[in-house]
């Protein structure tokens, strides 16, 4: 471990360095306007893992972004740990919300803020230095591929088809992912588990054009108050999800699964205080853990219709427009799921309007397992770091590429994220803390170590 800590403190400052350069890329996958940032940043990360020490670095081309690939094969025989990441950002919007520029990476109060900080540049590219930290001490203990896509959050629509085609290239043991979060660096925790995704778009289309609200007002539906009831029908009195069927795969926790969950550490006026609201909301009956690692939600991640300009103007729109996503837990499938919601949208919907429903991207749901070389190799890597044994914990969002890997690949996951719930993932001022940064560095080289030893390599 010592070998490991000092290797970090003489290269503290340029790791620092490189990561603030890979998060000035604005590398944002959902806007066309950032395609040459994006593919700049392939660029980069393949640069950095030839010079971290892999082999067969290849920017692999897809029909939409590529998949960056690298490879440290020390022995045929020992086992193999497939690293994936994605340095795909989410859009940077509402930009006057950020206090300070999200493609400027800076430190405020010991902790980086950028766009991606966390989620995924800062996560993943703790791998990479962990790497070449390896390489440096000693050589690596066991074999090593890297995949980092540029697609994770626009649904990594390519990334099945390049799984496919390279299984044998992809070979390996398990799948080792930094894209989630722990309690907290007093209380840390390795994920068991993650929601699947079902996210589309609904349309509601009233008339043929914007209407004068006075003129027309009270005879013809508006589409944006007609979508507005519709959405607020979707839960009923105890926020459940009120579309038939919703719930008919969901498994319930056993009494036993509840209790473990909920003896994790929580500080509920805490919670309530970093987010700035007054009263928790949420599914009657359930815990906040088991609200957002256990249960299926429904959530509008956009609404708009009419006009949204500076000022007034008196507009009754012809359309009105959302998107909804839906989280999903083990056993329900996501392409069920949507079909649930769209028949029971186009049903509810009132003869005054027409309604469209526009897929997105989905995912499903997983379960890692806990009796696993891989997960107790991270457990043992956790607690000799940080002093103390992780909490198993659930996942409350998504990584859609994790039932991919056991699909195709045949292999389980391990989730190992050093992120915070507090990192404002998707949001404005996005951060991570640079000690967690550091605190990945030096824990990964100690998963690959007790998983070649718990292997029996």
């Amino acid at each position: 471990m010592q070998n490991i800590k000092q290797y970090v403190e003489q290269n503290k400052q340029r790791f620092l360095d490189e990561l603030f350069d890979l998060l000035r890329f604005p590398s944002v996958s959902a806007d066309p306007k950032y395609k040459p940032d994006v593919l700049e940043t392939a660029d980069y990360v393949a640069k950095k893992l030839s010079d971290a020490g892999a082999d067969k670095v290849e920017v692999c081309q897809t029909s939409g972004y590529p998949i960056v690939y690298g490879e440290k094969i020390v022995d045929a025989t020992k086992p193999t740990v497939l690293v994936y990441g994605h340095y795909d950002v989410q859009p940077p919007d509402p930009l006057e919300l950020w206090k300070t520029p999200p493609f400027e990476p800076t430190i405020r109060d010991g902790k980086i803020y950028a766009r991606g900080a966390c989620d995924d540049k800062g996560q993943f590219y703790m791998h990479v230095k962990a790497f070449e930290l390896m390489m440096q001490n000693g050589g690596l203990p066991c074999n090593i591929k890297f995949m980092i896509e540029g697609e994770e959050e626009v649904g990594s629509s390519n990334l099945e088809i390049f799984v496919k085609e390279n299984r044998q290239r992809l070979k390996a043991d398990v799948v080792l992912i930094s894209d989630t979060s722990m309690i907290s660096m007093e209380h840390p925790s390795l994920e068991t588990g993650l929601r699947g995704l079902s996210y589309l778009e609904v349309e509601v289309t009233g008339p043929n054009r914007d209407l004068h609200s006075g003129v027309y007002g009270g005879a013809v539906a508006n589409p944006a108050t007609i979508l507005a009831k519709m959405i607020a029908s979707l839960h009923d009195e105890n926020n459940h999800i009120a579309i038939p069927g919703f719930y008919d795969d969901v498994i319930d926790l056993t009494p036993e699964e509840r209790t473990a969950l909920n003896d994790a550490p929580y500080d509920e006026a805490e919670y309530k205080t970093d987010l700035g609201v007054d009263e928790l909301w949420g599914e009657k009956g359930y815990t906040t853990f088991e609200r957002t690692g256990t249960r299926p939600t429904l959530e509008v991640n956009g609404i708009w219709g009419g006009y949204i300009g500076e000022g007034a103007k008196t507009v009754l729109p012809s359309k009105a427009s959302a998107k909804i996503s839906m989280r999903l837990v083990p056993n329900q499938h996501s392409d069920k799921i949507r079909d649930l919601f769209t028949v029971h949208f186009e049903k509810i919907a009132p003869k005054s309007v027409k309604v469209k429903v526009t897929p997105h991207h989905g995912g499903e749901p997983v379960v890692t397992p806990t009796d696993s070389v891989a997960y107790k190799a991270a457990q043992k890597a956790i607690t000799e770091s940080f002093g103390k044994a992780p909490i198993p914990t659930r996942g409350g969002g998504s990584i859609p590429i994790v039932a991919l890997f056991e699909a195709e690949l045949g292999i389980k996951t391990v989730l190992m994220g050093f992120g915070l719930d507090s990192d404002a993932l998707h949001s404005p001022n996005e951060k991570y803390d640079i000690y967690n940064y550091y605190k990945g560095i030096e824990t990964i080289p100690l998963f690959h170590k007790y998983f070649a030893e718990l292997s029996g390599s």
